[in-house]
């Protein structure tokens, strides 16, 4: 039995409302398939817009077994490339960020235009034709200052995501904005454990406490209740009148979803007492509390945006038991770090939170890789949003597992 047929298998024998079975969180075919039917046929959140503002910066990133760089070209134009010399394959941007004048491979120096064009290659003859040997592009398309890739050879259609959500964005002024902090953190989990563990807050009040000074969890970002909660409802009136599109939006099939949800009251912002870590504000709307912006788009992205700063965070697997998750904090340009926000308490709730949450996906690794391991049921009042993240899971990895039309990636 080939591997897709045996990983269509191990899905269909999860039980509705149930955690997944454990070859799915663990097995290194499973995460071969997350890998071809997934990470390398999705448009994947890659960075911000504002990270390379100048000329011949880049950032890099690995998705699956695809390495990619994101740079801004000598014409402003941001775009993807594949991050593999056409000499001998080795990276060419080797480090996470960087700046250059061309992209020079540092193993024989050919050297490539910002656009990926083939400038110079030593030693090759006279019949070497350059034209044949830039480097291969990657789909590359940008929402709100959001970068977003995709390494399949045919993209899928990314106009149904930008169209809902730069309503949302568009007032936080992203464009001017900059990353205050950025932290990396290696959990040693499963992707789909981190982000089942973001889609609940079931564990929230016993693990989370500095997040509980101002983050209630509200339903409605699961598909619960919404317009059925009264406070919820002035909230989002308020908002809208104010200009901040609040009202839950969601794709059809359940990978995006955004909303605006209030915080616990008196709070505005993360912080340990709720007040703004930041002097100043992200919108022009007038209003004080807009309470914190949600959206995630799956598999690679949820974020956060308040008042005074945003946050987004970016998933990427490393390996079946190995996540990357890296959080970035979002503050006006102008902002001044020692002026208008301290970084310790811009940054304090979430760095403890991230570190809790990987103590328990972590934990939650160990669990499932366990002989006597055993999914259990999903809570109908706390967790409609992990079983929503799985359901989506299970019904796009069957449909394109059975689908004998494949989007090949690029070779």
């Amino acid at each position: 039995m080939d591997t897709r047929s045996t990983v269509s298998k191990l899905i269909a024998q999860r039980e509705p409302r149930h955690a997944l079975p454990q070859a799915l969180y663990s097995h290194p075919d499973v995460y071969q398939q997350d890998l071809d039917q997934l990470w390398h046929k999705d448009w994947i959140f890659a960075g911000h817009t504002f990270e390379i503002e100048k000329q011949g910066q880049y950032i890099s990133l690995q998705i699956g077994e695809y390495p990619v760089a994101v740079v801004r070209g000598a014409d402003g134009q941001i775009r993807a490339l594949h991050n593999s010399c056409r000499h001998r394959g080795s990276k060419v941007c080797p480090e996470a960020k960087g700046k250059v004048a061309k992209l020079v491979c540092p193993y024989h120096k050919w050297t490539f235009e910002l656009d990926g064009r083939l400038l110079f290659a030593g030693n090759m003859g006279d019949d070497f034709d350059k034209s044949e040997y830039g480097l291969k592009p990657v789909h590359c398309e940008i929402v709100e200052s959001y970068i977003y890739v995709c390494v399949a050879t045919i993209a899928p259609d990314f106009s149904v995501f930008k169209n809902a959500v730069t309503p949302f964005l568009a007032p936080h002024i992203l464009d001017d904005c900059k990353v205050a902090f950025e932290s990396n953190l290696i959990e040693k989990g499963n992707w789909k454990l981190v982000f089942e563990n973001n889609r609940e807050c079931y564990h929230c009040d016993g693990t989370h406490p500095e997040l509980m000074n101002s983050f209630v969890e509200n339903l409605s970002v699961a598909g619960v209740g919404g317009a059925d909660d009264p406070e919820l409802a002035a909230h989002w009136d308020r908002c809208e009148a104010a200009g901040m599109p609040s009202r839950l939006v969601m794709g059809k099939d359940g990978r995006f979803r955004i909303t605006r949800i209030p915080l616990s009251s008196g709070a505005v912002s993360y912080t340990m007492d709720g007040k703004p870590a930041v002097n100043g504000r992200l919108d022009n709307s007038g209003e004080a509390d807009i309470g914190a912006l949600l959206y995630f788009n799956y598999p690679s992205t949820w974020n956060h945006f308040l008042g005074d700063h945003a946050l987004s965070f970016r998933v990427l697997p490393l390996g079946p038991n190995e996540t990357l998750v890296t959080t970035k904090w979002i503050v006006k340009k102008t902002a001044q770090e020692g002026v208008d926000y301290d970084l310790a308490r811009l940054t304090k709730v979430w760095l403890a939170t991230n570190d809790q949450d990987r103590t328990l996906v972590e934990g939650a690794q160990v669990g499932v890789n366990s002989p006597a391991y055993e999914p259990g049921p999903f809570s109908s009042k706390a967790e409609n949003g992990v079983c929503q993240f799985d359901d989506w899971y299970c019904d796009i990895m069957q449909t394109r597992l059975n689908d004998t039309i494949k989007l090949k990636s690029v070779g």
